[in-house]
């Protein structure tokens, strides 16, 4: 092909490219007009529509266009509901977060609360345990709690407020590894102050652990820690109560602390 051929060519496909560009331009301004001029419940079913169809972008444009221009409508309080949804199906855990926290503090008494507690929690609990960790047995206690606190907080507060609510008994399931997820990592702190002669600190930490998380398998090596840094600072009276109440609430533990406490010093095996 000649040179000015090409050039006409290239010519035409960039007017042709150009003039698509233009009409998907005028397309959307098109819809962004139609959206501007629809009502309350013409933009809740174009949300809803988009939310089945799991078109969750769109469906978030079109809830918050409906919370922006017709806060007070019938359709609003479930467009808050639904956009809690979509963020959490469109993998935006701070939006779930920031939705469910307003709709809790803007309807106290809705009896949907339950669900905007279930969804605040489980937009933090993503991340806390997944199939990579069990692949490559990552060890969480060493990684930084981060949400599962406030996971925690969330689920515990649906389970004492709406004890019957359909989502207590997975939120309930949910606190149990969340505690043993939490107890563990207070007691890797714990412990690291303890190897370091933190004796007070690791006190503070092993205890924190066990009055929080009271019920977590974890609580065990909160005790051992406690025994450890009470025999520490020279409080044996405290380490043999310690002893004690690891006996009755921990046989097993407590048969391992012993056999490591009668293991004689010069044994590095």
């Amino acid at each position: 092909m000649k040179l000015p051929e090409l050039n006409s060519l290239c010519r035409v496909t960039l007017r042709g490219a150009a003039l698509v560009a233009v009409l998907a331009l005028a397309a959307c301004a098109g819809d962004n007009e139609r959206d501007m001029q629809s009502n309350a419940e013409q933009l809740f079913v174009k949300a809803r529509d988009s939310m089945d169809n799991g078109n969750y972008r769109n469906a978030i444009a079109y809830y918050e266009t409906l919370e922006a221009r017709y806060p007070f409508s019938n359709e609003a309080k479930q467009a808050q509901l639904d956009l809690i949804y979509s963020y959490y199906k469109n993998g935006e855990p701070e939006g779930v977060v920031d939705a469910a926290t307003q709709f809790e503090r803007e309807n106290p008494s809705h009896p949907r609360v339950d669900y905007a507690l279930y969804m605040r929690g489980l937009a933090d609990f993503r991340g806390q345990h997944n199939a990579f960790h069990r692949l490559l047995r990552v060890d969480l206690s060493r990684r930084p709690p981060d949400g599962a606190r406030e996971a925690y907080s969330a689920f515990s507060q649906l389970v004492q407020r709406y004890p019957n609510s359909p989502y207590a008994a997975d939120a309930r399931q949910r606190m149990i590894f969340l505690r043993n997820r939490l107890a563990d990592h207070e007691n890797h702190v714990a412990r690291y102050y303890l190897n370091r002669g933190g004796y007070l600190a690791a006190l503070n930490r092993a205890t924190y652990a066990m009055q929080t998380y009271d019920g977590a398998p974890a609580v065990a090596e909160s005790l051992r820690i406690m025994i450890a840094a009470y025999s520490g600072l020279g409080m044996e009276d405290l380490a043999d109560d310690t002893r004690r109440v690891l006996a009755a609430s921990f046989p097993e533990a407590a048969a391992t602390q012993k056999k490591a406490e009668e293991r004689p010093w010069y044994r590095l095996w």
